[in-house]
């Protein structure tokens, strides 16, 4: 039997509540909001719905901006308990919309129900699922736009600022405040790995020659196929610098001959 079922009077058995308050430390002297008030009305709600009581959770000096509150990690832990969450009011469990969403995506998937009583919004009946997939649908929303604003920004830097957008420290070079300068040490080995690869020796050969020879890689790590491949394929190293599809010149110095890069990658493509 489902939960919705439940709520829509369809088995003899009542829902059960799990009551939950919460008060943050700025909170605790605010009129109405203290925990005994808020599940004092919470618990006239059940009395006036018909629903049992199945525990309380009083979240005390917590902020409703992060899921890290030992109460609603209870009462999530306990959720074979109960079969709908009863809040005073929706920011009283979540002040996060992403939170929030999440919360209702783990419910539903387990068959739970969430009600707010001031906002009058319950997911047993029809509206308040309308509602609820509304709320979901304009978090996607602006998340997908975030993530939009993000992507653009970053291309907007690589077009016109420079920096190398979070690539962290590539082999051969040193990154420091946003300039990248030669490593004297590691220009030899990016040399030699362009010349060794075009003269038809292949990655893997390329990076257990360099293991043998117990030369490090970034930071000291192992070679590999791929820390190869980076390398072979990476404009930066004939002083450009490539975001997503757009390449654009550096102002840092080219360690690799051009025509050497193109023997393997082709022309590049540069964006205006």
């Amino acid at each position: 039997m489902k939960f919705n079922d439940y709520a829509f009077g369809m088995d003899e058995h009542s829902v059960r509540a799990a009551l939950y308050a919460r008060v943050s430390t700025e909170e605790q002297a605010m009129e109405g909001f203290s925990l005994d008030a808020q599940l004092g009305r919470l618990r006239k709600y059940c009395s006036s719905q018909g629903w049992i009581v199945a525990d309380e959770y009083r979240e005390e000096g917590h902020s409703g901006r992060n899921i890290k509150r030992p109460e609603y990690t209870r009462m999530m832990d306990e959720s074979e308990k109960w079969d709908i969450v009863l809040v005073l009011k929706m920011d009283r469990i979540h002040r996060n919309s992403e939170n929030f969403t999440r919360m209702m995506k783990d419910l539903n998937a387990s068959n739970k129900g969430f009600c707010s009583v001031m906002e009058q919004f319950d997911t047993s009946n029809a509206m308040g699922r309308f509602v609820m997939d509304l709320i979901q649908r304009i978090a996607q929303l602006e998340s997908e736009q975030i993530g939009e604003r993000v992507k653009l920004g970053m291309e907007q830097k690589a077009r016109t600022m420079g920096g190398l957008l979070g690539f962290g420290q590539p082999y051969g070079y040193d990154y420091r405040k946003g300039v990248l300068s030669v490593n004297d040490d590691e220009v030899f080995v990016v040399r030699a790995i362009y010349r060794m690869y075009n003269k038809g020796f292949s990655m893997e050969f390329i990076a257990t020659s360099l293991n043998d020879a117990s030369i490090p890689a970034k930071k000291g790590g192992r070679w590999n196929k791929q820390s190869i491949f980076k390398i072979l394929h990476n404009p930066l190293y004939v002083g450009y610098v490539k975001w997503g599809e757009i390449v654009r010149e550096g102002d840092h110095p080219a360690i690799i001959d051009m025509d050497e890069f193109i023997t393997i990658n082709g022309p590049i493509k540069v964006n205006s």
